[in-house]
């Protein structure tokens, strides 16, 4: 699985993007925790091999994301193995980051 990490100095949080690569939204997450200074990881899953997509349905699956088939929205922050936001929320993101872990 092709999983990029983005050093920052902030890496208080663990944080997770699923994204596709040509997603508007995902990008904007991305710039924004970028800018935040927040330290995460993304993988595009519309690059992943079959397996690791698998892997990852089944991932979103077990935290509660709907999956309905053309339904699945992008992206998918997950925040200290917690919380999954779907879409780019700023004040949703921001509001979690600041909670302690």
């Amino acid at each position: 699985m092709n999983e990029i990490k983005v050093a920052c100095d902030n890496n208080s949080h663990k944080v997770l993007i699923y994204s596709l690569s040509t997603c508007v939204p995902c990008k904007a997450a991305e710039q924004f925790l970028r800018e935040a200074n927040i330290e995460f990881k993304h993988i595009d899953v519309d690059l992943c091999d079959k397996k690791d997509l698998e892997k990852i349905l089944k991932d979103i699956r077990n935290r509660g994301g709907n999956l309905s088939l053309n339904q699945i929205a992008y992206p998918k922050i997950i925040i200290d193995d917690k919380i999954m936001i779907t879409g780019f929320d700023k004040e949703k993101i921001r509001e979690t980051l600041m909670r302690e872990n």
